[in-house]
């Protein structure tokens, strides 16, 4: 893919990236480099290759998905300035 200075100028200017206009040429040619390399990668066959989510093939530790309460709802608002039937009061701050 080959990319043009107007293209290019287009670009920075989305990427709110202020590039000289005696850069824009130099620029061009290099991001053409890359559009190049990147369209080779669409060539590469993967039919059968499997998606990794790591190099290293690890299962985590898993816990019972369980909704408690804590047990404890004293403890929790213990430190509170204002609480009000175990819940944290907080001044209402919308009208």
């Amino acid at each position: 893919m080959s990319l043009d200075k107007a293209t290019v100028a287009k670009i920075a200017h989305l990427a709110r990236i202020k590039v000289p206009d005696s850069d824009l040429e130099q620029l061009a040619g290099e991001l053409s480099t890359i559009m190049t390399w990147v369209e080779m990668l669409g060539e590469v066959d993967t039919q059968n290759v499997e998606p990794m989510t790591s190099v290293v093939a690890a299962n985590l530790r898993r816990r019972p998905d369980a909704v408690t309460d804590g047990g404890y709802p004293e403890k929790v608002v213990a430190n509170a300035t204002d609480a009000t039937e175990n819940f944290f009061s907080v001044p209402k701050v919308v009208e």
